[in-house]
């Protein structure tokens, strides 16, 4: 009898150690990397993995496993990579990069991709935009608004492909927009363009009456008015107190331009833009100023710089911020979340606090809290 139970305890134990699964907390959780490691892209990819070792030193989890992938920036590539990573067991994965390259991946089943890109119109069902979208920045412009008790805004769009996604984003931001127009770029119907919405023509004949009104009165003090008059530009006001431009650069600069010259000045109304990801050539160009915008936190930013820069003897681009938090992200929603159904692991309301800012995530969908800045008289300022 006692050699029976003794077999029977040597059957049970080989059972458990060998036939029951391994518990979640102790499985390896494989990371996808879809990022261009040949072609005109490869070093955004390049810098993106190094991104994703220092976000593994600074985790310091045996738990993660990253594998990286090259898309060549090109859809067909992308899906036959992505379907590689799949077969190694690989359940999400980070990118692709671009959103050329999102085409196919709907294809491809029980698999979470989020991608970097900031636009989320058309995204694939298994695909979540990792990128600060416009909904994030018009959220954080929002709150800069109510904090100035700003009553009416403007918006101007470029008559480009992002036009639908800063409509998508004002319905999602709720922000009150007054009036929201889409320009051309090209510099003459610009320029025509923003004298129609900021009644130039109108203003300067108000000029020009006052100007033959005075000069034909009995003023004592005439000349005096006229010399004053001679200095203006317009005579009356706009209909708004704050513009949105959601533009970039160049572009940015042409409407500002344009403003400038229908006598709309950025020290009378508040000239706001989109994240700019602290262009420096704005710094001088001080006519323009101030101007705001919100982007993500720069005191995080410059220190991940400066340890990329210890640990590789180069500076990242921007993408490979936001590759690090990514990492980071998985980690956090692995500690809370089982990955036994990789499809509802972004659904459930929760919050991450990255070196971007804080990641709001609900329904598939990832916002950002932005921090909100100021550039005036040739130096940036935090708003918030």
């Amino acid at each position: 009898m006692y050699k029976f139970f003794k077999i029977l305890i040597l059957l049970l134990f080989k059972f458990f150690c060998f036939y029951l699964p391994v518990s979640s907390s102790e499985e390896k959780i494989k990371i996808g990397l879809l990022v261009p490691l040949t072609g005109e892209d490869k070093e955004i990819g390049r810098q993106i993995i190094k991104a994703t070792r220092i976000a593994l030193q600074d985790i310091n989890s045996d738990k993660l496993e990253i594998y990286p992938k090259d898309t060549k920036s090109n859809p067909s590539k992308t899906i036959k990579s992505a379907i590689e990573l799949k077969e190694i067991g690989a359940k999400i994965v980070i990118g692709p990069v671009f959103y050329n390259s999102l085409s196919y991946l709907d294809e491809i089943q029980d698999m979470i991709f989020v991608s970097l890109t900031n636009k989320t119109l058309n995204l694939p069902n298994n695909v979540i935009s990792g990128g600060v979208n416009a909904t994030s920045q018009l959220n954080t412009i929002k709150t800069f608004i109510e904090l100035s008790e700003i009553n009416k805004t403007i918006l101007l769009t470029p008559k480009l492909d992002y036009e639908a996604e800063i409509k998508k984003a004002i319905k999602g931001s709720k922000i009150k927009i007054h009036k929201h127009y889409i320009y051309d770029t090209e510099p003459t119907k610009l320029t025509a363009q923003i004298e129609k919405i900021t009644n130039y023509k109108i203003r300067k004949q108000n000029l020009l009456d006052e100007i033959k009104r005075v000069e034909n009165s009995d003023l004592i003090d005439k000349e005096k008015q006229l010399k004053k008059l001679e200095k203006r530009y317009t005579i009356g006001n706009v209909n708004f107190d704050s513009v949105i431009i959601s533009d970039f650069e160049e572009s940015l600069k042409s409407v500002v331009t344009s403003l400038l010259y229908t006598d709309v000045s950025p020290k009378k109304k508040s000239f706001i833009t989109f994240n700019q990801w602290f262009d420096e050539s704005l710094l001088k160009e001080k006519t323009i100023q101030p101007i705001y915008y919100p982007s993500i936190n720069k005191k995080n930013l410059e220190e991940f710089e400066t340890k990329f820069n210890k640990e590789f003897n180069e500076y990242p681009n921007y993408l490979s911020l936001l590759s690090y938090d990514l990492v980071g992200l998985i980690y956090y929603l692995s500690l809370n979340t089982e990955f036994t159904d990789i499809n509802k692991l972004f659904k459930k309301k929760n919050s991450f606090k990255g070196k971007i800012g804080i990641f709001d995530i609900k329904n598939n969908k990832i916002y950002h809290r932005l921090n909100f800045y100021q550039i005036n008289d040739g130096k940036l300022k935090e708003i918030f």
